[in-house]
């Protein structure tokens, strides 16, 4: 019997991609899922991507419902909430992988474009992992799995509303996990790279078929399962491998700066001091704090 085996978890943008895939795994080890998926297409029977993947879950012998809200609404949140507290009475484990991507240069960007963008990626994120938050403190346990992106550690041309969103899903996802903890509620970030239809444009040919998105849905089972106690982890993930990823912060330098070669040098000597990792930013403000009063 699989450690998930009956446990209930919630996956916002489970009818596609990567979500999808997610899903049927976890559905595949036994647990009960709340698809969640909006309806932008349905099908001459009405029924949208969360009712295809609900229905091959059921083929398959599991349990699932169907969501069908937009995450950035606020009411899905605690529709999902109230659908999986009232179809099984508990919430184990929230995967948060809708998201959207409006391409364009930073310059060229509209106010609109880009807010619509960190309403889904961010918002729609902490709302839903903070309704179920609540609902797994209550219980003293639970795992978050907040699916976020590279291009919120690194930057990427062409998408900077998405790489903006995704970098504040990665500190909201090293905060909740500092909170959760005491509660034994547990937090992860995810940056998967897979092809799905808002990166197959992008992938190169000869990369293509190595980034399954099923290939990473191990990983997030591993993060689901109620034995797990990584928390605050950032996790880069494809095909057969994965990455541990960090924020740091290198040496510290006395800096008296006159100008941008000075400030150039002081930066190459920091770089190449000790390296510095903290939880919390608290943290790393007491460390440096200390560092310049001695």
């Amino acid at each position: 019997m699989s450690s998930l085996d009956g446990r209930v978890v919630v996956v916002t943008g489970g009818g596609r991609g990567l979500g999808r895939a997610f899903a049927l795994h976890l559905a595949g080890l036994g647990a009960r899922l709340v698809v969640n998926n909006r309806n932008r297409v349905v099908d001459e029977n009405g029924l949208g991507p969360a009712d295809h993947v609900v229905e091959e879950i059921r083929s398959a012998g599991g349990e699932a419902v169907a969501e069908h809200g937009d995450v950035a609404d606020p009411a899905t949140a605690r529709r999902l909430v109230e659908l999986a507290t009232g179809t099984w009475g508990r919430i184990d484990a929230c995967v948060t992988s809708a998201a959207v991507s409006a391409p364009a240069m930073f310059h060229k960007s509209t106010p609109e474009a880009f807010e619509a963008v960190i309403r889904t990626n961010v918002l729609g994120t902490a709302q839903v992992a903070a309704a179920c938050s609540a609902v797994m403190r209550e219980q003293r346990h639970g795992r978050i799995v907040m699916v976020a992106s590279t291009a919120g550690l690194h930057g990427e041309p062409t998408v900077s509303a998405y790489a903006a969103s995704k970098g504040a899903v990665i500190a909201l996802g090293r905060t909740v996990a500092v909170e959760g903890a005491p509660r034994g509620v547990h937090t992860n970030v995810l940056l998967p790279y897979a092809l799905t239809q808002m990166t197959e444009n992008g992938m190169a040919g000869e990369h293509r078929h190595l980034m399954d998105p099923e290939a990473v849905a191990p990983v997030v089972a591993a993060l689901c399962d109620p034995s797990c106690e990584l928390n605050g982890e950032v996790i880069v993930a494809a095909g057969s491998g994965l990455r541990a990823s960090d924020s740091v912060e290198w040496g510290t330098v006395p800096a008296s700066c006159s100008g941008p070669a000075e400030l150039a040098d002081l930066l190459g000597r920091s770089r190449k001091g000790p390296v510095h990792r903290y939880t919390n930013a608290r943290d790393g403000f007491l460390d440096f704090a200390a560092e310049m009063t001695r």
